[in-house]
């Protein structure tokens, strides 16, 4: 299969505007995003040693503390940056898309896809990507996807008091309207689910039992806006905490589901 090419904005972005490997570790609100879903894959995960493909796997964040859970942990990522600071990790890695992976059917117990999905905008690449996943994990192997919510704009420009501004509401109303970023201002390329759309596409790519669960909640944005607008670091505050409460206490509340910045599906390859 001819390996798809990669939209050269989305390179551009990861390769010279900013740097992956500081999102999660470096603010409060991309705590509160790592902290939420290691919960959410600890609490689906087998028990290691299982063997994990973490598709999108950028600069090996994720990869890093499932190494250190004790997973066996391949990463495949499309931007060379990544996959060069990725091997400082423990996984192995490699160069490659989510739409044509060298993984052999059913070699892995795991597949991750906590990228990928939110920047093919094109609903038959996502496709594409989603039944790459059935075939390399195994049966009744477990898939975790993620995807931005098509709401998370909106709630973070509203927070961060841009939304008043004319240009920032039309951008923000295309989103709304197309689901899609163009990639011309701030953040890439991009596509936004809901959490139904997300728990469908998982369906239909023949996963069975798919959940969806909002990462963050519904209290991020003004986690986000109290560091941008102070200056400073609310990592380790009482903000913090609340917010993190506020996630876990939404959980059990579909409605909820649009008020966190990312969406996670889980599902399994039928037995």
């Amino acid at each position: 299969m001819t390996s798809p090419e990669v939209t050269p904005e989305i390179v551009r972005f990861y390769s010279e505007i900013v740097d992956e490997a500081d999102r999660l570790v470096t603010t409060a609100d991309g705590r509160l995003e790592m902290v939420r879903t290691q919960e959410l894959l600890r609490r689906h995960l087998p028990s290691s040693p299982a063997r994990v493909l973490d598709v999108g796997g950028g600069p090996g964040t994720h990869a890093r503390w499932l190494v250190e859970d004790g997973y066996v942990v391949h990463l495949v990522d499309p931007i060379p940056r990544h996959v060069e600071q990725a091997k400082a990790t423990g996984a192995s890695v490699e160069l490659g898309d989510a739409r044509c992976l060298t993984a052999d059917d059913g070699s892995y117990d795991v597949v991750l896809m906590l990228g990928p999905l939110y920047h093919l905008p094109e609903r038959a690449d996502r496709d594409r990507a989603l039944a790459e996943a059935r075939r390399v994990v195994k049966p009744g192997g477990l898939l975790a996807v993620a995807g931005i919510n098509r709401y998370a704009s909106l709630f973070e420009h509203a927070a961060y008091a841009h939304l008043h501004k004319e240009s920032m509401r039309e951008s923000i109303g295309v989103i709304l309207a197309t689901q899609v970023h163009d990639g011309k201002k701030a953040f890439t390329t991009a596509y936004f689910h809901s959490g139904e759309q997300l728990r469908d596409e998982v369906a239909a790519a023949g996963f069975t039992g798919a959940e969806v669960f909002g990462i963050e909640g519904p209290a991020w944005s003004l986690l986000a806006a109290a560091e941008r607008n102070t200056g400073q670091s609310f990592r380790e505050s009482s903000l913090f905490e609340s917010a993190l409460t506020a996630a876990r206490m939404a959980e059990p509340h579909p409605d909820l589901l649009a008020a966190s910045s990312h969406l996670l599906a889980v599902g399994r390859r039928p037995v």
